[in-house]
């Protein structure tokens, strides 16, 4: 009986803050047909997400991004109804892991984020790992992992505001969508934003003891999604930029008002 209560309450706060919060603005949308083009598979979109929870995400995180996808392709395979086909996987609070297609996010400001020197083994790899990872839901009944969203801007010292998004249970699945994209690159060893520990070792050529810098990874359920933004192992992706850009050939409105007032 217990358990039937907190999933149902749970499943209403999830459908009440998967609600646009209705003060989005889409500054600078790259064109769906750029985005297509310049996405590879093994690319994370960061989205700025319009949802209720967004607020809360971007507050703690102090960041534009609240919301990251992966790009697998066509991996996923074509949709039997003949329907857009859906190139990318998340995870969101209603659905929990699901395959989208991309204009989900024809009106977001978005942002490619794409890991440099990824072999081709590792690359299919990690997005074997996030197909499997589709049909995986949230546990609705850990109302821990949706009540941290209800204020938007929570009173907490910066230092402790990324671990308000591992609350509850730390699996991934129940924690934001940069989990478990974080969870399939660390399955191959790939860096996002590890921890830098020095360590004391002895080096045999030289007879003398050394510093070296080790790296340490972090524990998934700590990345957020503007972590591939700031890692020093992702490349942001300018689509705009990928067909011969010359800002000689852009187009500019003038209007005849704003030039007499001017003169």
């Amino acid at each position: 009986m217990l358990n039937w209560i907190l999933r149902n309450f749970g499943e209403r706060l999830a459908n009440y803050l998967d609600k646009p919060a209705g003060r989005y603005v889409s500054f600078s949308v790259v064109p769906l047909g750029h985005l297509r083009a310049a996405l590879r598979p093994g690319d994370v979109l960061l989205v700025e997400g319009d949802k209720r929870y967004s607020v809360a995400v971007k507050y703690l995180t102090q960041s534009t991004w609240s919301h990251a996808a992966f790009y697998v392709g066509d991996a996923v395979g074509a949709a039997q109804d003949g329907s857009e086909p859906k190139v990318l996987i998340e995870a969101n609070l209603t659905e929990g892991v699901v395959a989208v297609p991309l204009s989900t996010y024809r009106s977001s400001n978005t942002r490619i984020c794409r890991p440099v020197g990824l072999s081709d083994e590792d690359r299919q790899k990690v997005v074997a790992f996030m197909i499997d990872s589709i049909g995986l839901q949230y546990d609705l009944k850990n109302i821990i992992d949706l009540v941290r969203y209800l204020l938007p801007t929570p009173p907490v010292p910066t230092n402790v505001r990324r671990r308000m998004l591992a609350l509850g249970s730390g699996d991934p699945t129940r924690a934001i969508c940069s989990s478990l994209i974080a969870q399939a690159f660390q399955s191959v060893r790939y860096p996002i934003l590890p921890h830098i520990r020095r360590q004391s070792v002895f080096d045999s050529r030289h007879a003398r003891r050394v510093v070296r810098e080790m790296l340490h990874i972090r524990h998934h359920s700590l990345f957020t999604p503007r972590d591939f933004d700031l890692s020093p192992y992702f490349q942001v992706i300018k689509p705009t930029l990928n067909n011969d850009f010359d800002y000689k050939r852009l187009t500019w409105y003038e209007d005849p008002a704003e030039k007499e007032t001017a003169e």
